[in-house]
């Protein structure tokens, strides 16, 4: 049996062949290989050959995209819930006002007539001493901050008995606190799982750019065989091969077509070749690849002259007899006949090819063991399920082609780190590698503690680069670059105080932060410890965002604002996530003051600025490039370093690397000054003392 590879640069045809020997009057000859290389000369002749990268792209429905992969990047239309969601049936209510109520001394308020059930835009506002009757999943009405519990209520005629105090926020799913708009969902070269093709449609995308699957053409040839399913006889051969390449390919991401099987007719065996080529992406010929007289398949390859033959024979056991070849762009290669030489040599040299032409990845296996990042509570009596996301921890880190199960569970390489996000967040599960089960009798995981990951998909894989700490535009713009270069990279958005105590720890490769040391009036440096490193960013400029017409700010300095906001002046606020850079600033800014909508704690500058973009507050802390995108007034309150803090264990890492080669890149460094960032001057690599 044998296989021949028949194809372009941007196509690839297989087609198979019968054994390594020719006949001739009923004996068997054979001659020798004119060139047999090595495995790594071949592999570059190969690929040396061909212009290598994903397909063209197609736009797919959203009911056609699980498995395919995303040609680009998608953002989030809106925000994501797109109100302030209630999460509880109970009553609306401004969380002042609840102060004090207990069982034995309650609260009496004001019970509005409005009720609100799901789908229904509140009318009225909610003022002091007032509450409003509120569903699960109804949309919270302007002037309340926070929801009482049923339970924790009566009813007594229009008023409404309050008997416990509830905390700003409390029962309340603020608008973009899971995605928010302008926010990028996922990013090209994406493979779509279920869990991505949820979130494509909890914001509301129908449709997505895909690569287009590469078509492989599968060939069998040789007069010994049969298909599957018929009677055997002697001397003949089942033809397994097709099968197995048929789903290798599958594997890849190609759509494979069997053409069948082949006998050893040249004239036949050119027409199907001339054929699949026309129609296919990749041509596939099993057997046939040695040189006796009656393995045609080479005669077929060797006939091909733009250039042809780059490879025949290359220094394998098994594998030997391999052709590669290349006609007008497009690759061609003969698989030795052997089941186990075909599979081999196709995983070896047709597989990478067809996964860059598809735009996948490796795969992964699906469960595995890792340590517990951060102390981790549990309600007792229920079996919880933990969504994690997977870091390298081991200082042995570069490892990010082995495969997950070669990973030893006792050698600590790997920490299972919690996703932010709650039951109704689609992020946290779109975004995690993993989940861990946590049993109905244990209240709690330590850190450090070994417990076992299911992934979620058998296509997971590490990503080359982690990275948390603070949230900006100007890294969503390097990572995306850094994307571009082949290096992959996990995102958590937990602050950057978060980020800080994570590189402390080692559990991510670099973490975005923008800390003012109070004392010195620096930023970031004087908060390095000694196991830590300072790889310099860009300045940037924080200040107060608001709508151009608002009479209430515009025209005024940031100075002027913060008086007026700590007098009471009244507007609703969007705040920042605790731990962020942006939140010590708003503090500081506010003092002791707390304005309506302080509790509203998104992650990002895009959902601070689509917020007041939206008339759901009416100013907000954020990055000045941010405001001018959204359209919207700004008063600078002060510019700020925004740096990269790593762990020295992770230095040398090839990712880390190549993060801190985009720094001192000149075009990246001009793509961050057009997004309105200005990037420090570096010493070599960029790293500080």
């Amino acid at each position: 049996m044998k296989w021949t590879f028949i194809g372009t640069t941007t196509r690839l045809v297989l087609i198979e062949h019968c054994d390594n020997w020719s006949k001739t009057s009923g004996t068997v000859t054979q001659q020798q290989f004119l060139d047999v290389v090595d495995r790594d000369t071949a592999v570059k002749r190969f690929r040396d050959a061909l212009p290598l990268g994903p397909l063209d792209s197609e736009t797919v429905l959203l009911g056609e995209a699980l498995g395919r992969v995303l040609a680009e990047n998608v953002a989030a239309p809106v925000d994501v819930p797109s109100f302030d969601r209630v999460n509880y049936d109970g009553y609306a209510v401004r969380a002042a006002d609840t102060s004090g109520a207990a069982e034995e001394v309650p609260v009496r308020l004001r019970l509005l007539d409005e009720r609100l059930a799901t789908a229904r835009v509140p009318q009225a506002t909610v003022v002091a001493g007032t509450a409003m009757s509120i569903a699960t999943g109804g949309m919270l009405p302007r002037g309340a901050d926070a929801v009482v519990m049923i339970e924790h209520t009566d009813e007594d005629g229009d008023a409404l008995i309050v008997r416990k105090a509830v905390a700003s926020g409390f029962g309340v799913a603020f608008a973009g606190t899971d995605m928010s708009a302008g926010e990028t969902v996922l990013r090209a070269g994406q493979l779509l799982t279920s869990r991505d093709t949820g979130v494509l449609a909890a914001v509301g995308v129908d449709r997505v750019a895909v690569y287009r699957r590469p078509r492989v053409a599968i060939v069998s040839t040789g007069d010994e065989l049969i298909a599957p399913g018929e009677p055997m006889t002697p001397a003949m051969v089942y033809d397994s091969n097709a099968r197995i390449v048929a789903d290798a390919v599958r594997e890849c991401g190609g759509e494979p077509i069997v053409c069948g099987i082949v006998h050893d007719d040249v004239e036949r065996l050119r027409h199907v070749v001339r054929e699949s080529l026309a129609t296919a992406d990749v041509v596939v010929l099993s057997g046939g690849t040695s040189k006796g007289d009656g393995d045609i398949s080479y005669r077929v390859v060797h006939e091909l002259t733009d250039p042809g033959v780059v490879v025949h024979g290359v220094a394998l056991k098994p594998g030997k007899p391999i052709c590669l070849a290349v006609s007008a762009s497009k690759p061609v290669v003969v698989l030795p006949g052997f089941p186990t030489s075909a599979i081999f040599t196709f995983h070896e040299f047709v597989a990478p090819v067809l996964r860059e032409l598809a735009g996948r990845g490796d795969q992964q296996t699906a469960r595995l063991t890792a340590r517990m990042a951060v102390d981790v509570t549990s309600a007792l009596g229920r079996r919880e399920y933990l969504m994690v996301g997977l870091v390298r921890e081991s200082a042995d880190t570069d490892r990010t082609d082995r495969a997950l199960e070669q990973v030893s569970p006792r050698d600590a390489a790997l920490v299972a780190y919690p996703m932010p996000g709650g039951s109704g967040s689609v992020t946290t599960f779109s975004r995690a590698d993993g989940f861990v089960a946590i049993d109905r009798h244990c209240e709690s995981v330590p850190a450090g503690e070994l417990v076992d990951v299911q992934l979620l998909s058998d296509q997971l894989r590490l990503a080359d680069l982690v990275v948390t700490g603070s949230h900006c535009v100007g890294l969503d713009y390097l990572l995306d670059e850094l994307n571009r270069r082949g290096v992959s990279s996990k995102v958590m958005s937990i602050g950057s105080m978060g980020g800080l105590a994570a590189a402390q720890r080692g559990q991510c490769d670099l973490a975005g932060v923008h800390l003012l040391d109070e004392a010195t009036g620096q930023y970031n440096r004087p908060l390095l410890t000694p196991d830590l490193a300072l790889v310099r960013g860009y300045r940037r400029l924080q200040g107060i965002v608001f709508r151009s017409d608002d009479e209430r700010f515009a025209g005024r300095n940031a100075e002027e604002i913060g008086a007026r906001l700590r007098g009471g002046l009244d507007c609703v606020m969007i705040g920042r996530n605790r731990g962020s850079g942006t939140r010590v600033l708003i503090d500081q800014l506010l003092g002791d003051a707390r304005p309506d909508g302080y509790a509203n704690q998104p992650r990002s500058h895009n959902a601070v600025a689509a917020a007041v973009a939206q008339g759901r507050a009416d100013w907000g802390v954020a990055i000045e490039n941010v405001a001018r995108r959204y359209g919207l007034g700004f008063a600078a309150l002060q510019p700020e370093e925004y740096d990269f803090v790593v762990p020295r264990s992770r230095l040398e890492r090839p990712a880390v690397r190549v993060f801190c080669e985009l720094l001192t890149d000149a075009r990246i460094r001009d793509g961050l000054r057009a997004l309105g960032f200005e990037p420090h001057d570096y010493e070599p690599h960029g790293f500080e003392p």
